[in-house]
């Protein structure tokens, strides 16, 4: 039978894979060194596709500079994590994402063959063009950026991919045009990848319920954390039903704080983060935390902290 395109693609890239830089380099960690993979492909590249496929391969316990989001296109796999001990199976149509200097050591089952389909970003490109759009996700955001404050952070994203989902269809959309490169192909990787990280954001999501807070000043803050670069008093009243004077009486009467103390505190504790963690810009941090200019986020953070963001970090 005639092979498609699709086929060929994960075929070639396949065959492509070991021709990627999986060096083991020396990482300094505490009192040792580990091992770490850096950037594995060319060098004006920010967003890659490789597609592994093996059958009893244990790996070296390592780390990455990179951000990794494996899917099981085919078989299942174990990784140990962190600590050596703990041990996960990722079986057929589940999603692995991984952050950068989290370790872990990938084993192969040798019983059966593994196709691994891996959407690997660097850091910086990741913290620049992605991060922004996925923020609003609190517990995507705090495992986002906690590699770069914690060593001992969760490493680990694990969960099934709904059939209904269609992460599927555009890993191998991403497939076939990392396959056929052409001088677009970071161009058209980008949105490709952008929708892949927004739907494994709701995947997330859904994966992660908890259930309803009981109270309606809880499930107020929740709302705040989950929408702060853009929550205003009357959002919050339209969301739940009721008059903004009402909400400002209930935070004032249950936590003690009014909607823009609770507001500016979930914006400051983000930009802590931000600064720690990456490379951004002053404009870019206060853009994505909801703040028209430089100017007021300067002037909210030194109000709050009584330093400057350079002064903070420094």
């Amino acid at each position: 039978m005639e092979k498609t395109i699709l086929s060929l693609s994960i075929e070639a890239l396949q065959e492509q894979f070991d021709s990627l830089d999986w060096t083991y380099h020396d990482f300094p960690v505490g009192s040792q060194n580990e091992k770490m993979y850096c950037w594995p492909g060319p060098e004006q590249e920010n967003i890659l596709i490789c597609v592994h496929k093996s059958s009893g391969v244990q790996e070296l316990f390592h780390r990455h500079d990179f951000f990794y989001f494996n899917y099981t296109y085919k078989g299942e796999y174990d990784s140990l994590s962190y600590k050596y001990d703990h041990q996960i199976t990722i079986r057929e149509r589940e999603l692995y994402a991984g952050q950068p200097f989290a370790g872990h050591a990938l084993c192969v089952h040798d019983n059966q063959e593994t196709i691994i389909i891996g959407v690997l970003f660097r850091r910086e490109t990741f913290f620049r063009s992605f991060l922004p759009l996925l923020s609003a996700n609190s517990g995507l955001f705090h495992f986002f950026l906690d590699p770069s404050t914690n060593c001992f952070s969760e490493e680990y994203l694990h969960f099934k991919i709904e059939d209904d989902c269609n992460i599927r269809t555009l890993l191998e959309m991403m497939v076939i045009e990392y396959a056929h490169k052409g001088e677009d192909t970071q161009d058209i990787l980008k949105p490709l990848a952008l929708a892949f990280l927004m739907q494994v954001a709701r995947q997330y999501t859904f994966a992660n319920q908890r259930p309803p807070a009981d109270r309606l000043s809880d499930r107020i803050v929740q709302y705040i954390s989950e929408h702060s670069d853009k929550v205003t008093l009357k959002d919050i009243a339209a969301r739940f039903s009721y008059h903004p004077n009402y909400i400002s009486t209930l935070l004032h009467r249950e936590l003690g704080k009014s909607f823009s103390e609770i507001l500016l505190s979930q914006r400051m504790e983000r930009a802590v983060i931000l600064l720690k963690g990456t490379d951004l810009t002053i404009n870019e941090i206060a853009l994505m935390l909801g703040y028209s200019n430089s100017s007021n986020f300067y002037k909210a953070f030194r109000e709050y902290y009584g330093v400057s963001p350079r002064e903070y970090i420094h």
